[in-house]
């Protein structure tokens, strides 16, 4: 244990995911020995993340704008809407250059230890955007684990019935792994070999 502003400093790192107390404790130190300057940058673009990003009015993607670039893209292929559980998960599929359709950002998945249900994420909001008929085909692609196969299986069940195509992203990520961690030749895989899981109509 180490006094005041360290041990506050450690305890406030370790609340961030994936960073346990013994990497909090190597990044704390990194910045104590770091230049004043650098640590100063580092505390003004959280600051200013937190200040100005905000979630698309469309897809809830981050950004710093009321719509996101790619749902203002007329150039991206509206007939297809790639549903992923946060908004980093749309980074690791746009590497892959396989993908040119829409997303739609749930905010997390189905999971009843963490009590979180459809009801907390943007499930309604895509439902309404399928109303204009627009859309022909939603891609799930929640991650590989218990929750997002949970949250894939409600999906495709609710959507079904609305005449809209629903596919899974096929094989190539490994099961209980995130979007975040694939490479881009699985990842890329995953997209081409997606398969149908759900009607789509005529």
């Amino acid at each position: 244990m180490y006094d005041g502003p360290i041990q506050d400093l450690i305890a406030q790192l370790s609340r961030l995911p994936g960073i346990g107390p013994k990497g909090a404790q190597r990044i704390a130190f990194f910045l104590l020995d770091a230049d004043l300057s650098d640590v100063e940058a580092l505390a003004q673009a959280i600051l200013k993340a937190k200040q100005t990003v905000k979630f698309c009015q469309v897809c809830f993607n981050a950004t710093e704008d009321d719509i996101c670039r790619i749902c203002r893209n007329e150039r991206r292929d509206h007939s297809q809407i790639c549903v992923v559980e946060e908004s980093k998960d749309i980074i690791a599929i746009e590497r892959t250059r396989e993908y040119r359709g829409l997303y739609h950002v749930l905010g997390g998945a189905i999971s009843p230890i963490d009590n979180r249900g459809p009801a907390d994420l943007h499930i309604r909001e895509l439902v309404q955007r399928l109303g204009d008929g627009q859309v022909t085909e939603i891609i799930l692609a929640t991650n590989p684990n218990t929750e997002g196969e949970v949250t894939a299986t409600y999906l495709s069940r609710l959507i079904a019935p609305l005449g809209v195509a629903v596919s899974r992203l096929a094989s190539g990520l490994p099961v209980g792994g995130d979007l975040e961690y694939a490479e881009e030749i699985t990842l890329g895989r995953a997209f081409e070999g997606r398969r149908l899981v759900a009607g789509g109509g005529n």
